[in-house]
């Protein structure tokens, strides 16, 4: 199997500067980084389902199976954009409370942590 090294480095790419935008104290930023890992993460699910432009029907001489390819990548990945989906909801009623008590979107440190 042959993986597209274009999309590989696309979804590293995509997994560092997620993962840098979560490590951020503004709430936007850990929106936008957990968007990104929820995309890097579906990405990862493409490539994982096998060899990119191939027939969803074949004969089954060359797959090993049944004549169909496995259906279970693309239903993982809506479960993922549906999981996302609720997830950047809850973050973005995180930070519109945040907003409206604080007035600011960044976390501050407690004094009785330092």
């Amino acid at each position: 199997m042959t993986v597209p090294l274009l999309m590989v480095l696309t979804m590293g790419v995509m997994y560092a500067a997620g993962i840098y935008l979560m490590l951020d104290r503004s709430l936007t930023r850990v929106l936008l980084g957990f968007l990104l890992v929820g995309n890097a993460t579906n990405l990862l699910l493409i490539l994982a389902a096998g060899r990119p432009g191939g027939p969803p029907l074949t004969d089954g001489s060359d797959s090993g199976t049944d004549g169909m390819l496995d259906p279970l990548p693309q239903a993982l990945i809506l479960t993922a954009i549906v999981i996302s989906f609720g997830l950047t909801a809850f973050l973005l009623a995180m930070i519109y409370r945040s907003w409206r008590f604080v007035r600011d979107e960044s976390l501050q440190d407690d004094l009785e942590d330092m």
